[in-house]
């Protein structure tokens, strides 16, 4: 898969999905804007791919700093062809009856608001050029509650619907939006969620998560046109079809 001469962007890059992504995008020859809060780890990262390959801190639940780290990567590399949405929290984990209010809109904020402000900043570039890739990524609990997730599972639900709006407003412009879910992956978001002792997910064993490298590869493969049919949908990493067409084992 060819993105040589393509710019893509990756919220939360400083681990995890993120991390792997743009390692993945790299290796497949474009250049890649990493942007998280840890700004010591998207630096690590981009000293390791290189001279294409830009560090920007970043809070996505500001739209100020996601508009400018977009302006900066379009600048930089002479536009931007994809964003991946990826920054997400899975905090605060509980009953809803026992929630703290500002812990659960700060998810709100990050893993909703944040994804429509990367969308909101880099829609308009992509437009005017005629071309787009913008892959949110979701879940499993985007469709289907799961207890203790109250905020999670509500943001990615948000998510998913920004997903097929954003779909049906600008496929037409030549603008391409879906969403990966990429089921339960061994990163540190999972060693949280394994803490909180709630609900089956956290009884899982490591060894039934995928690697990031996983969805990291099927994001890569999402930006070329095998992926059109799925254009306003989530693809799930958990169908062997899926899985298959990525070229995973």
């Amino acid at each position: 898969m060819n993105m040589v001469g393509k710019t893509i962007l990756i919220t939360g890059a400083s681990r995890g999905i993120g991390a792997a992504a743009a390692r993945e995008f790299a290796v497949a020859g474009a250049n890649v804007a990493l942007l998280a809060r840890s700004t010591d780890h998207i630096a690590d990262i981009a000293g390791e791919i290189g001279e294409k390959a830009l560090a920007i801190p970043c809070d996505v639940s500001r739209h100020s700093e996601v508009e400018a780290a977009v302006a900066a990567t379009a600048r930089t590399f002479g536009g931007l062809d994809v964003l991946i949405n990826n920054a997400g929290v899975i905090d605060p984990i509980g009953d809803l009856s026992d929630a703290d209010p500002d812990a659960w809109g700060r998810a709100i904020d990050i893993n909703l608001k944040g994804v429509m402000y990367g969308m909101r900043a880099a829609l308009p570039g992509m437009i005017a050029q005629g071309h787009g890739t913008i892959i949110n990524v979701s879940s499993g609990a985007a469709h289907g509650p799961v207890e203790g997730w109250t905020a999670y599972c509500s943001s990615k639900a948000g998510a998913y619907m920004l997903t097929r709006g954003a779909d049906l407003e600008n496929r037409s412009k030549g603008v391409r939006v879906m969403g990966l879910s990429p089921g339960t992956v061994a990163t540190e978001m999972q060693r949280e969620i394994k803490a909180s002792g709630i609900n089956a997910v956290s009884q899982l064993d490591w060894s039934d998560h995928v690697p990031p490298e996983w969805p990291a590869k099927t994001l890569v493969w999402m930006c070329t046109p095998e992926a059109d049919a799925y254009m306003g949908l989530d693809v799930s990493l958990r169908e062997q079809t899926i899985r298959e067409q990525v070229g995973l084992v």
